[in-house]
């Protein structure tokens, strides 16, 4: 009986040492492959938990790797790709191993030869996923000890770069901040220059306010489905290279360049940049959930997208875009002048306010004045509708037109500057009344430093060959405080607008040689080592008072 069991045991045993070393050996060529794959394709590894930046070539297929590490049979699998400018095709495929599988080929570079006696084994090689398109696109699935794992990207447009996130750890802090359920952008307010915006809040803004902050950009192209598309835009579209701009803001260290304006305003930065393709302006509201975009075109259509970005991982999500067109602009307010009737205005640069005035001839010769107050300002005339004249200045301005009785004379006036400017403004045909004394060449103070004193200093300024009256006033002002008092200073206001005590002397002057048009005048019972602020107003015939440059000096310490 036992001489007919032998050899079926001894060919049982055989089937079983056979097979032992079949296992051994398909571990052992596993284990290999991915040695080597390590060892030699370490530069196409993607890393785990780190966000990857892959520069493609047009029509140039990339392919990096992963393998799970070892010690884990299986983990969860989170994959985020970030297109950065063009629709971008790309895949991942995986190649398992198996009991029956004992060698694996990969593709191109991989390429491995498989030993005679396995030639017959089939590869398990799959498809995971695939997509083509320029969104923000995630991946989530299980990956596994026995397999490896290939990820192909394509551009076929042009040259152009994405960001990849790979991520097996689901305890792992995210990278990307959570966009809520609902990720629209509600237009809830539009005006003729700007437009109010509301979003839900972001799960991750709600948790980690100290570090998560919303970023609104706003462009007249299209809208953007990355915050770094919309930098690749920019950058493409001409201007110089720079950091990511939103990710710098809280500590306002963003490196501009000189198509770039930062604006802090009410706690918010905004970063300007002019681009060829119009304006770009990105604006950090905080953990807001509003905003309210203000200087903006009537009549512009505009789009509007929101990212909340985490400034610790410098990584961010985008909200779904919107657009919105601003309110036609309405119909200016036109103002009649009278003849010889002066009129003021306040011109709102911040809002791009223009005011129209309105002035019928009654003589041939019309006589326009202006005296800018504040500010440089914009002024355009026409006549019967067609342009005359177009200028900015500062100062004084006088300008005679000649044309028939009954012309009909536009004057459209506006500020030069995001600040206020204001202005004063006359018109007429009476040629016999000007509205200005005669000017100077200049109307700057000048002071003499030989002639100062602990208590006195001596200022010169330039007269006229006609007869005027000439106020001299002082105010004592902080040395810190002398940019600004000139910077401000209101040149349209006279004497009346001082205060009793600023008032030094009056005096009258003129001289008929204007070589020899200069008068001084020495002011006593100053303090030592203190800064006094000297104006001086000219009132001509008319009464109109026209301001000298403001001249800051200051008293010698020690005599």
């Amino acid at each position: 009986m036992m001489s007919r069991l032998q050899p079926c045991l001894l060919s049982w045993l055989l089937l079983a040492t056979c097979f032992y070393h079949s296992l051994e050996m398909a571990t052992n060529l596993q284990q290999s492959f991915k040695t080597d794959l390590l060892h030699f394709y370490h530069t196409l590894i993607l890393p785990d938990g780190k966000e990857t930046t892959v520069h493609l070539l047009k029509d140039v297929l990339k392919r990096y790797y992963f393998v799970l590490e070892e010690g884990r049979t299986s983990a969860p699998l989170t994959v985020t790709v970030t297109p950065c400018d063009v629709p971008i095709e790309w895949s991942i495929r995986v190649h398992k191993s198996s009991t029956n599988y004992l060698g694996k080929a990969v593709q191109d570079k991989l390429d491995v030869e498989e030993s005679p006696k396995f030639q017959k084994t089939a590869k398990i090689v799959s498809t995971l996923f695939s997509y083509r398109g320029n969104s923000v696109e995630t991946y989530t699935g299980t990956s596994y000890y026995s397999a490896v794992y290939m990820f192909e990207f394509l551009s076929v447009e042009r040259d152009t770069h994405i960001t990849v996130y790979l991520a097996t750890h689901t305890t792992s802090e995210h990278l990307y901040p959570e966009l809520p359920a609902d990720p629209r952008i509600d237009v809830i307010g539009i005006g003729h220059t700007t437009v109010t915006l509301a979003w839900k809040h972001s799960p991750t803004a709600l948790q980690d306010k100290e570090n998560t902050q919303y970023c609104v950009l706003m462009n007249e192209k299209h809208n953007y489905k990355s915050l770094c598309a919309a930098e690749t835009a920019i950058r493409s579209s001409g201007m110089k290279s720079y950091q990511a701009l939103a990710f710098s803001l809280p500590q306002y260290g963003a490196l501009l360049d000189t198509q770039q304006v930062m604006i802090l305003s009410n706690g918010e930065l905004s970063i300007i940049s002019k681009a060829s393709n119009g304006e770009v302006r990105q604006t950090c509201v905080g953990t807001k959930n509003s905003y309210t975009v203000p200087n903006l075109t009537p009549s512009t259509q505009y789009y509007f997208d929101v990212f909340v970005v985490n400034f610790l991982t410098n990584a961010s999500a985008a909200f779904t875009g919107t657009f919105a067109r601003t309110l036609e602009e309405p119909e200016p307010k036109v103002t009649d002048m009278k003849d010889g009737k002066m009129i003021q205005l306040t011109l709102d640069g911040r809002k791009q306010k223009s005011y129209t005035l309105q002035y019928q001839a009654r003589h041939k010769q019309v006589q326009f004045a202006f005296q800018s107050c504040s500010g440089q300002v914009q002024v355009e005339i026409s006549r019967n509708g067609k342009v005359l004249m177009s200028e900015r200045f500062a100062g004084l301005r006088h300008f005679v037109l000649k044309g028939r009785i009954g012309d009909t004379y536009s004057v459209q006036l506006g500020s030069t500057e995001p600040s206020n400017a204001s202005v004063k403004v006359q018109v007429s045909s009476l040629f016999h009344k000007p509205f200005f004394p005669a000017l100077p060449e200049s109307l700057k103070i000048k002071s003499f430093s030989k002639l100062r004193t602990c208590n006195s200093v001596t200022i010169a300024w330039l007269g006229t060959q006609q007869l005027s009256k000439y106020c001299v006033y002082k105010k004592q002002i902080e040395e810190d405080q002398v940019w600004m008092e000139t910077r401000n200073a209101d040149r349209c206001s006279g004497p009346e607008s001082r205060q009793k005590g600023d008032k030094v002397l009056c005096k009258y002057f003129h001289e008929a040689n204007l070589h020899r048009a200069v008068t001084t005048a020495t002011i006593k019972g100053l303090e030592a080592g203190i800064v006094y602020l000297f104006d001086v107003y000219l009132i001509g015939p008319s009464g109109m008072p026209v301001r000298y440059y403001s001249k800051a000096v200051k008293t010698r310490k020690k005599c």
